[in-house]
């Protein structure tokens, strides 16, 4: 029996794929831990009986970089995007995380750490002590090396991480925190984010999750196709105007299909329209599996994966961060469309869904996509992979 001791922000579409790893080496006999600023978090998507370490007196601070991130101007692209990203969120993280994984590295002793990608502090820490880790990539934006045409800001990030790793890590070491030298888990596969060496592709980890009791699923009519419209948990402040755009074309297709809009900050109020139906949150897994003809987001990468698995194919509007690099896999996959987050009106959206709804071959594409991740084996895969390097460690 191997301790595991998965480190991961207080972000859900971070936690949520190493939920069903967690649970399969659980099943197998091992002890399993979480670190976490926000340990409701956990508990709310692996379950009441999760063991979760919180980030002690540092709780306020990490949350309040959280909340920094979600209510960013939508206006931050490119490179300020990314700047915002690391000096706002990423490094404030990864130091006030650095006590709590300290703490749980010292009490749960834990034979591998599962450092989320954006997690360093699991990474470092790990190091420090000894402790073999692997990386859990939840995206795969790292892996196309978005800093190649920006070597001022790589420069920038490099002199960064190199403070961090003096206050928190080993400063002998010089591994990149987000990339594991024993092991990195991607929870993609080729067919959508391309050849990549040294990565153990899974595919996504898409677990059974709370089954939507309160959802009106009465209200969906089995004789029109269905449109789910999502933009993530991140960008609740940014999609006012989109969103807008969105029900109005939506409204203009009362005949052929319904749809349902996730607007967590009430931008379009309660009443869209006969045929939109207007939600704060939606139990995702379970709608996509009853049956969705189509996927407008915000190429979040969670919500690209989830609904290719079902074969469902995608109107991606990218807002930033990684999400135009996710875009751009799906639009090279043939799986979907992409539009412009920040102008896009009513007829070019409307000529992309009608599209990805109407043409044959990006539901064809989606469901290609779809098989190679379900064949990569998701959670299963990633806790075979562990348990092997929690073997490798011991010999």
């Amino acid at each position: 029996m191997s301790g595991f001791l998965f480190v991961v922000p207080p972000l859900t579409g971070h936690v949520n794929p190493t939920v069903g790893v967690a649970a399969r080496l659980a099943a197998r006999g091992h002890r399993v831990a979480w670190v976490c600023p926000d340990p409701e978090l956990v508990r709310r998507l692996a379950g009441v009986d999760a063991v979760v370490f919180s980030c002690g007196d540092e709780v306020s601070r990490i949350m309040r970089a959280s909340t920094a991130l979600s209510h960013r101007p939508p206006e931050i692209r490119g490179p300020e995007a990314l700047r915002f990203l690391w000096e706002r969120f990423l490094l404030p993280l990864a130091e006030a995380m650095a006590p709590g994984v300290r703490r749980a590295v010292d009490v749960f002793r834990p034979d591998v750490v599962v450092a989320d990608q954006q997690a360093f502090a699991g990474a470092l820490v790990a190091e420090r002590a000894g402790v073999v880790w692997a990386t859990s990539a939840t995206t795969t934006a790292e892996f196309m090396d978005p800093l190649a045409a920006l070597p001022k800001v790589r420069e920038w990030i490099d002199a960064r991480l190199g403070e961090l790793r003096k206050a928190v890590g080993d400063p002998s070491k010089a591994t990149d925190p987000r990339f594991s030298p024993h092991l990195v888990i991607g929870f993609s596969t080729p067919e959508l984010a391309g050849e990549v060496g040294a990565v153990r592709w899974v595919g996504p980890s898409v677990t059974d999750r709370p089954d939507g009791q309160g959802f009106p699923w009465e209200w969906l009519d089995p004789d029109r196709a269905t449109v789910l419209v999502s933009l993530g948990t991140a960008n609740t402040d940014a999609g006012e105007r989109f969103l807008a755009v969105c029900r109005d074309v939506l409204r203009g297709r009362a005949k052929r299909l319904q749809a349902v809009v996730v607007d967590p900050g009430g931008a379009l109020g309660r009443e869209a329209g006969e045929n939109v139906l207007v939600v704060p949150s939606v139990p995702q897994i379970a709608l996509l599996a009853r049956g969705v003809d189509a996927v407008v987001c915000h190429a979040g990468h969670n919500t690209v994966c989830e609904s290719l698995w079902y074969g469902v194919p995608l109107v991606v509007a990218p807002i930033r961060d990684d999400q135009p690099l996710v875009a751009g896999q799906v639009v090279a996959a043939g799986a979907g469309v992409r539009v412009r987050f920040g102008r896009v009106g009513a007829q070019k959206l409307g000529a992309a869904l009608d599209a990805v709804l109407d043409e044959p071959s990006y539901r064809f594409q989606a469901a290609r996509v779809g098989a190679a991740f379900r064949a990569a084996g998701g959670a299963d895969a990633a806790a075979v992979h562990l348990e092997e390097l929690a073997e490798r460690s011991r010999a």
